[in-house]
């Protein structure tokens, strides 16, 4: 069974009425997603994997913005960096480009950033790097069970980095 499939029949189980759509184009980078679906690149729900001392955790944000480490660290208690495309594919079950943030391989703590909350509707990759799912963010956060925080960089932070 596909990804898209696995994704769609996951979300028919558990959450029906929700459809993810496959796309020809490429949506593997927020860039091409907001173009294939004619949308701001801000509607694309980008999923990041970091890991931590003791755990990994994903960040479901924007994709316009550029997410605080120093906030995730915050929350998490302990520093973490950005998991790689094997780490990615081994937690998440999901290659890098297709990753979505539902029906995870292992589970893992879901932080939403807030910068979602301006958008009715955002898309989210559907497991493969052709796919979205049309979402708002408290149905997103009902299927996650995933924490409303926020993660976006401050003016501060954007100025060293």
């Amino acid at each position: 069974m596909s990804l898209f499939k696995k994704v769609q029949a996951y979300l028919d189980a558990h959450h029906p009425g929700l459809q993810a759509i496959e796309l020809d184009e490429n949506t593997a980078t927020c860039e091409l997603a907001a173009a294939a679906l004619e949308v701001e690149v801000g509607q694309i729900a980008k999923s990041l994997v970091f890991k931590g001392k003791q755990e990994f955790v994903m960040v479901v944000a924007a994709g316009d913005v550029r997410i605080s480490t120093k906030k995730i660290r915050q929350i998490v208690g302990s520093k973490v960096r950005m998991a790689t495309a094997e780490e990615v594919l081994e937690i998440t079950g999901y290659p890098i480009g297709g990753v979505c943030p539902i029906d995870l391989k292992t589970p893992l703590r879901i932080l939403l950033d807030n910068s979602l909350a301006q958008y009715p509707l955002v898309y989210a990759a559907a497991g493969t790097a052709n796919s979205a799912l049309p979402v708002t963010l408290a149905q997103l956060q009902e299927i996650t069970g995933g924490e409303i925080v926020a993660l976006v960089e401050d003016a501060e932070e954007k100025a060293v980095s």
